[in-house]
């Protein structure tokens, strides 16, 4: 951060473009790291048939925690401690877009789930509609068939009474 506070003297201009890049990598990662814990969070609700002890996966969880409580600490002072005073509140304003964006894609997945549900609720009921239909259409089928054999055994029994002479 010594070389932000250095290009801080030449173009206010550049000061933010870099800062935002150093920052913008130390957020990748931490994005990245968020994804592994709800990663091994869901892996943890379904039923595990690896070779890896629970312990294990309890210690990765908590490793991970601690490395993101930690990464963000680290934002966080940088943000606050090292970021030229040009850029005023750095932490206050990122912390209050942060929440702002992470809002909006609550509401976008939210919005995700309910379309999927929505396909899969309509996915099914076709399903049924098509089981209800294949369903009359072999009953009607094996009624025909029935009354045409019965018909033809009824003819046939006609026929060989004819015959006989009866």
């Amino acid at each position: 951060m010594q070389r932000v506070q250095e290009v801080a003297k030449s173009d206010p201009n550049d000061v933010y473009t870099q800062i935002g890049d150093q920052l913008g990598v130390l957020m990748d990662s931490y994005d990245a790291l968020s994804k592994a814990l709800l990663a091994e969070q869901v892996a943890g609700s379904k039923v595990y048939k690896g070779e890896e002890s629970i312990g294990r996966r309890a210690l990765r969880r908590i490793i991970i925690t601690t490395r993101l409580d930690a990464m963000l600490v680290e934002i966080r002072e940088t943000m606050v401690y090292r970021a030229p005073p040009e850029l005023g509140s750095l932490w206050s304003k990122f912390e209050e877009m942060w929440q702002t964006i992470v809002a909006e894609q609550e509401a976008a997945h939210a919005e995700e789930l309910k379309l999927i549900q929505i396909a899969r609720w309509r996915r099914r009921k076709r399903i049924a509609e098509i089981r209800a239909k294949v369903a009359w259409i072999s009953a009607v089928v094996f009624v025909v068939i029935w009354a045409v054999g019965l018909m033809w055994l009824t003819t046939r029994s006609a026929m060989m009474r004819t015959s006989l002479g009866h």
